[in-house]
């Protein structure tokens, strides 16, 4: 089975989450004017930002964990998409405490199986490599698109958070797809 129920589950409480932890930074644009929906957007839980800040910024990361999923399958290792539960509850914990700063990892692939060192590194490129698909796919359609105010403010939104995963996930950092990225190359290539 490509995806269990376990898999969908965590899918759907990362998705929860990612939307709750974002939703008071990528907010559905509001026209100036509206001074009730601004009253009403402070002093009560805006779904519509729910939703919104989910939609932006879920894709993006279930998106990119599916991406090594993906290809470690191909190669015909065990793939698990899991939450990151401990992460996700320090995540929420820190966002209704207000704390300025939020850091988490949402999910992670877990992954079984004898690999060479050519397919681990693609397979660490795998979830970047899809950040960077969706980040182009939302330049395109930003430059070449007239769109209206909600539906850009989305692609901008969707082409910035891509850029950051792309960039932040490339780190050569142990832990990071990057560091097993430019590992993999080092031993690949014999540097």
């Amino acid at each position: 089975m490509f995806i269990t129920p376990i898999e969908i589950f965590d899918m759907l409480l990362m998705i929860a989450v990612v939307g709750f932890i974002f939703k008071d930074t990528f907010k559905t644009p509001v026209k100036q004017n509206d001074e009730l929906s601004k009253y009403l957007r402070k002093s009560r839980f805006n779904w519509d930002d729910f939703w919104f800040a989910a939609m932006v910024t879920a894709p993006a990361i279930l998106l990119h964990e599916l991406g090594h999923k993906i290809i470690a399958l191909n190669y015909g290792l065990s793939a698990v998409f899991n939450a990151a539960y401990i992460w996700l509850i320090v995540a929420v914990i820190l966002k209704l405490i207000s704390f300025p700063f939020i850091f988490f990892v949402p999910a992670y692939v877990q992954i079984i199986g004898a690999a060479t060192t050519t397919q681990h590194t693609l397979i660490a490129f795998a979830g970047p490599g899809v950040n960077l698909i969706l980040f182009l796919l939302a330049l395109i359609i930003t430059k070449t698109q007239k769109l209206k105010t909600k539906k850009l403010h989305f692609w901008v939104l969707t082409k910035n958070i891509n850029l950051f995963l792309l960039i932040f996930n490339l780190l050569p950092i142990p832990g990071f797809d990057g560091y097993q990225v430019f590992s993999g190359l080092w031993k690949i290539f014999g540097l």
